[in-house]
């Protein structure tokens, strides 16, 4: 698989730093307005990679943030 490195801006094979295992940080939405379909759309991409990821045989370790605005 293969993935596109924003810090080198290539495009690159995927490969973990550790060994089998896949760690992802997830940082979700700050909804400022009404819910909407796109705010799902981190949680649904980043679910079907980890899961594709699995599929492939790595073991996920997946953390996902969400954060409530206070402003009104």
């Amino acid at each position: 698989m293969k993935l596109y490195n924003t810090l080198t801006r290539d495009v690159q094979d995927f490969a973990p730093a550790d060994g089998n295992t896949v760690k992802m940080y997830v940082c979700g939405v700050t909804p400022y307005s009404s819910t909407h379909v796109g705010h799902a759309l981190s949680y649904v991409a980043f679910d079907t990679l980890r899961r594709y990821l699995e599929f492939l045989g790595f073991k996920c370790a997946m953390s996902k943030i969400l954060q409530m605005s206070t402003t009104r």
